[in-house]
């Protein structure tokens, strides 16, 4: 299955430690908001996906930590394509924008479950290097492109 997986492409690389070491930060994150019943953690976690999804900023704020982090751990480098993350940041975005607006209308039982498939998603990353955005684009875009 994951074998006929098909990416966004384009010319821009970037480094896969960075973008794990993204997912296992997003997914702290996350935790603390919902641990400390606490909407800041997740709202600069959205804004951190706007960041990475729709600017051309070159590093977010949690960017700019794993960058700092594949440096100082000396983690080396792994180029890989950058449309398939700008895609996936944009799933991330719209999660947490739902997360966000959930949260702070008191939905929180449903705030948490959207989290939680937010966290598989990151984990996946995290621990396999599965971009669950790459599978969402197979199925779910590119059928309406043929």
């Amino acid at each position: 299955m994951l074998k006929q997986i098909v990416c966004p492409v384009s010319k821009d690389m970037i480094n896969e430690q960075i973008v794990r070491l993204n997912a296992i930060i997003g997914v702290l994150l996350l935790t603390a908001g919902f641990a400390f019943d606490s909407a800041f953690f997740m709202l600069f976690l959205m804004a951190d996906f706007f960041i990475r999804a729709f600017t051309s900023v070159k590093l977010s704020p949690v960017s700019f930590i794993s960058h700092w982090l594949t440096n100082t751990l000396k983690l080396g480098e792994k180029r890989i394509d950058k449309a398939p993350k700008i895609f996936a940041a944009r799933l991330g975005f719209v999660m947490l924008l739902l997360v966000n607006i959930l949260f702070l209308t008191g939905a929180h039982t449903a705030a948490l479950v959207v989290g939680g498939i937010f966290v598989f998603f990151a984990m996946l990353e995290f621990a396999l290097a599965v971009c669950v955005g790459c599978i969402i684009f197979t199925y779910l875009v590119l059928p309406f492109y043929k």
